[in-house]
């Protein structure tokens, strides 16, 4: 098991190097071919930390493990909600400034919902995954309008996040160096995780929802905490509600059409409802005073550690 452990923690350090440098060069490219920062840093924002879990996905299909798959997919969005978020306004209140979360949880809840309609049959058919990919391509669109009616103060921070530089060589290098970490962790993440499922009595669908979602999600837990901590805690709730999106709309939605997926039942019982509840708590944090307090950041980690024990207790 020694060994696992070791494949499994060079496997997330490679996806957090590697996710760090495809997001600058991704941004870099994008500037370089005449995107707005503001509008690079809008989108890497919300859906670029989610690489990592993409490739682990990939991975996972490559290798007829889907139940893996999904498991670190709608993994992560509780991840995102309940550990990220939580710990994240442990460290500081989060103060919300952007008026797009409020709408992106309802749309997170939502598909949410639609997944577990999509999923009574047992099955997520390709048109049901089309749908689901034709949400995400409108969730872009629907960000890039609305952060336009952002403050300037906020669209500056976004834009800031982008900052790189836009050289066309180094940003290429950049991606390659990108690709070859994100194919090497996710290679070593995969192994090792199923390894660690095998010695634990965990089915690879537990393996994708609990180590590996949390284990691929803990730079993005450090990097929100100290985000947090410089009071930016727009960045904080716009990463975790678009790298959810993300995941529901994109990864499932893209398997799904590739080839249909057997939804496990547990889906539809008690993962994606688990999803919903807390989207649920969070509403009325973000919806009264604008802000994640202390205390609301404690409910949210009791929520998921709530969850996390009654996946353990129904192994």
């Amino acid at each position: 098991m020694a060994e696992a452990l070791g494949w499994f923690a060079l496997g997330l350090l490679l996806l957090a190097l590697g996710g760090d440098s495809v997001v600058k060069g991704v941004s870099g490219l994008a500037q370089k071919l005449g995107l707005r920062p503001f509008a690079a840093g809008l989108l890497l924002l919300a859906f670029g930390t989610s690489l990592p879990e993409l490739a682990v996905n990939l991975r996972a299909i490559w290798l007829e493990q889907t139940h893996l798959a999904l498991g670190n997919a709608v993994g992560s969005n509780l991840v995102n909600l309940g550990l990220t978020l939580g710990l994240a306004a442990l460290a500081a209140p989060l103060l919300q400034r952007a008026r797009m979360h409020v709408p992106l949880l309802v749309l997170l809840a939502v598909a949410s919902l639609a997944l577990m309609v999509f999923g009574l049959d047992g099955y997520v058919g390709r048109i049901e995954g089309a749908v689901l990919l034709a949400g995400f391509a409108a969730l872009a669109v629907f960000l890039l309008r609305q952060g336009r009616r952002e403050s300037a103060e906020l669209q500056g921070e976004i834009a800031a996040f982008a900052a790189t530089r836009t050289d066309l060589l180094l940003n290429l290098v950049r991606l390659a160096i990108a690709i070859a970490l994100l194919y090497y962790g996710a290679r070593w993440v995969v192994q090792g995780g199923l390894a660690l499922g095998e010695a634990w009595g965990l089915s690879p669908l537990l393996v994708g929802l609990l180590p590996v979602a949390i284990g691929t999600a803990l730079p993005e837990v450090a990097a929100a905490v100290m985000a947090a901590r410089r009071g930016q805690g727009d960045m904080v709730a716009g990463h975790v509600l678009g790298s959810s999106l993300f995941n529901l709309l994109a990864i499932v939605g893209g398997m799904a059409v590739f080839q249909p997926i057997a939804l496990p039942a547990s889906f539809v019982k008690l993962e994606l409802p688990a999803a919903v509840v807390l989207a649920l708590v969070l509403y009325p944090m973000l919806r009264s005073d604008h802000r994640v307090s202390r205390g609301e950041g404690a409910v949210l980690l009791a929520v998921f550690a709530a969850w996390v024990a009654l996946e353990l207790l129904l192994v």
